[in-house]
């Protein structure tokens, strides 16, 4: 019998490095599309308004959160590098990018 391959979906973030508004965050990405994002911020209870040009921002309190739910902890550096490499990359003041 022949059944479904399983979707492996991997989402990573960022150590809560960056500070805003009183507290520290993380981000949050996909190197596949940002449907696999909204989808996995979704399950894990993340508003859409967290989401940002490419990547959801998420309080340093969440973080444990996201590495429990299945997001891959990297470097700052490596979000940058995966976004770029997967041509999903949205620079601040450089129009929208891809849908």
């Amino acid at each position: 019998m022949l059944g479904r391959a399983a979707l492996v979906v991997t989402i990573y973030i960022d150590p809560p490095t960056w500070p805003g508004h009183g507290r520290m965050w993380s981000h949050l990405v996909s190197d596949v599309s940002y449907d696999e994002l909204h989808k996995f911020a979704e399950e894990l209870g993340v508003p859409r308004r967290a989401f940002e040009r490419d990547h959801y921002d998420i309080p340093s309190h969440r973080y444990a959160d996201a590495v429990a739910a299945g997001a891959v902890e990297v470097s700052s550096r490596e979000v940058v590098r995966l976004l770029q490499g997967a041509g999903l990359r949205r620079p601040k003041g450089r129009g929208s990018g891809p849908s």
